[in-house]
């Protein structure tokens, strides 16, 4: 017989972000999980392992990709296809709200044991997100931990000296930056970096021309990707000639993907690096 399916009002505020302590805790532990999604694959293995764990995404293994891919290499993996995971007999599945739509859609309809996470855009939004999740797997002290965790390291680095601070522009794929009210914005802040985004034309959450992002006269430019990411037409920009004669001009941080694009607890590394590139800058 199927556990017990989580509430409908559950799974809502999974998807809104709402406060942790307004989680559905399950009636019992779920002991066969399936995420199909790699944020979702990224906590849950911190809080639950790979034993309990029927499938996980199949980027949860890349190293470039995850933060994680030691654990996932012990758990079967899927492909976010509907038909992968019935026949695994899940208590529980674990979604991302842009990812997966196909199959989520059809695992609704049939009733799956389904719950959806948000992307949080603040440090307060992973907190509730990694508790609340906690909560819904059985395991609301291991949530702790890992927020107990986090918020020891971002409160780590040493304060930045008054006066102004160094201006940042994050440089993502497709020259897309990161502006105000995001996550990113949110932890360039706290490692003493004032974000150039907002100030750039067509800036916050939008693409920019890369002559905007060369004139827009930043201290430092931090490009959203790692070193050995894999070529593809959306990463092309960054590894355009001009950028690359910038690094003569302005400091240059690249920072992986992996550390940010999730918000879990990699992101404290994040925050350290960057308040370290802050510190070192001249």
């Amino acid at each position: 017989m199927r556990p017990t399916r989580l509430g409908l009002a559950a799974a809502l505020l999974l998807i809104a972000g709402g406060p942790a302590a307004a989680w559905e805790a399950p009636p019992a532990k779920p002991q066969r999980i399936v995420s199909l999604n790699l944020c979702a694959d990224e906590l849950l293995l911190r809080l639950v392992g790979p034993e309990r764990l029927a499938a996980v995404t199949w980027l949860a293994r890349d190293p470039r990709a995850s933060t994680v891919a030691d654990l996932a290499a012990r758990v079967p993996v899927n492909h976010g296809m509907a038909e992968e995971i019935l026949p695994l007999n899940p208590d529980l599945i674990v979604a991302g709200r842009y990812t997966t739509r196909v199959a989520v859609g059809l695992l609704t309809r049939l009733d799956a044991p389904l719950l959806e996470l948000d992307v949080p855009q603040s440090v307060a939004g992973v907190k509730e997100q990694i508790r609340g999740l906690a909560r819904a797997v059985g395991e609301p002290e291991r949530g702790e931990a890992l927020v107990a965790d986090l918020l020891s390291r971002l409160d780590a680095p040493p304060p930045a000296a008054p006066g102004p601070r160094p201006t940042a522009v994050v440089l993502r794929p497709n020259g897309f930056v990161a502006g105000s009210g995001s996550l990113v914005d949110e932890l360039l802040t706290r490692a003493g970096l004032e974000n150039l985004a907002d100030r750039l034309p067509l800036g916050s959450q939008g693409a920019l021309p890369l002559e905007a992002v060369i004139l827009g006269g930043a201290d430092m430019l931090i490009v959203d990707a790692a070193p050995d990411a894999p070529p593809s037409l959306a990463g092309a920009l960054l590894h355009h000639p001009a950028l690359k004669a910038l690094k003569h001009q302005v400091r240059t941080l690249s920072l992986p993907t992996r550390l940010w694009t999730c918000p879990g607890p990699q992101i404290a590394e994040a925050a350290e690096r960057l308040a370290a590139a802050r510190e070192a800058a001249p």
